[in-house]
């Protein structure tokens, strides 16, 4: 069974696209579609980084955890929100303390915001992010609109049954980028 961290990016106090995360993570447990781990970066509450893991000269238990879990999971799902036509810097800054751990890496991508289009001018400036660090970006998308009014803060959809349908074509977008890099790996 393949393991998928979730890295839910926002920080932001009263965040609501933790939401999003939850929700994935209850939905791939309870389809036994992978293992599953939220890597929450409220909880790493990780310094301002002013270089790449590999050149720091001391890093912390805590980056070196971030790291690994990483580099081991066969794909990430990125949760993150959407703040003025961007993604928070919380999640800019690991995306740039790793380098290796992205390489050839299935990333799919949720984006999420208060307002209709559910976070979809991030996703153009996150890609290209990824794309240079070499990650593989999934090409499925999975925007949640009016999070406050899709999700409860335990990450239960308002529309369940629309939410499911949609969530399985997107995590099996990504379970089958995972096989598909599994394969060339062999």
């Amino acid at each position: 069974m393949p393991h998928i961290i979730i890295i839910s990016a926002s920080v932001r106090r009263d965040r609501k696209s933790h939401r999003a995360a939850l929700y994935f993570k209850n939905f791939i447990e309870s389809n036994s579609l992978a293992s599953v781990e939220i890597l929450d970066l409220l909880e790493y509450n990780f310094p301002l980084f002013d270089e790449r893991l590999r050149f720091q000269p001391n890093p912390t238990s805590q980056m070196l955890d971030f790291a690994s879990k990483v580099k081991n999971a066969d794909g990430v799902l990125i949760v993150t929100p959407e703040y003025n036509g961007g993604y928070p810097s919380s999640l800019k800054n690991v995306i740039d303390l790793l380098y290796d751990e992205w390489h050839r890496k299935p990333v799919a991508i949720s984006t999420v915001s208060g307002g209709s289009f559910g976070g979809t001018q991030v996703i153009t400036s996150l890609q290209f992010s990824l794309w240079k660090i070499r990650a593989w970006t999934v090409p499925a998308m999975f925007p949640v609109p009016t999070i406050d009014k899709s999700f409860d803060e335990q990450g239960n959809p308002v529309d369940k049954a629309g939410t499911d349908k949609r969530a399985t074509a997107f995590i099996n977008e990504l379970l089958w980028c995972i096989e598909a890099k599994k394969r060339m790996d062999a």
